[in-house]
């Protein structure tokens, strides 16, 4: 399940459900607005399959790496959000869910940054 934060924007939830993503957003359609870090994180453990993509960069670090879900810092401006997190789903490294099971990842227009427990790399668009 792809899950947006609820710090991106409508539009940007929109252009990409125009792109046929599957979604859920916290405080539209999952949840209530203003969920505090660990409350999302209890959610994700209690979802199917769970990838978030936030704008928070609190989401990136290796201590919030685990086996039940992927979570997808977008360092972008707000309105290239739906741009890189349709992107990075796009991208060979990312496209099933398996494939980004366990990573805390960095999205930003320079590249791409993946944490697991215990390894960091850098990947090119």
């Amino acid at each position: 399940m792809i899950i947006l934060d609820e710090n991106i924007f409508a539009d940007q939830r929109e252009l990409l459900q125009k792109r046929r993503i599957s979604l859920r957003q916290i405080g539209v359609d999952l949840e209530k607005k203003g969920l505090g870090d660990d409350q999302i994180i209890s959610l994700l453990h209690r979802v199917a399959r769970p990838t978030l993509f936030t704008r928070d960069s609190d989401y990136f670090g290796h201590n919030l790496c685990h086996d039940g879900y992927c979570l997808v810092w977008l360092k972008v401006k707000p309105l290239q959000v739906a741009s890189f997190a349709w992107r990075s789903l796009r991208h060979p490294r990312f496209r099933s869910w398996n494939s980004r099971l366990g990573k805390v990842i960095r999205v930003s227009p320079k590249g791409i940054t993946v944490l697991e427990k215990n390894k960091r790399q850098s990947l090119a668009w």
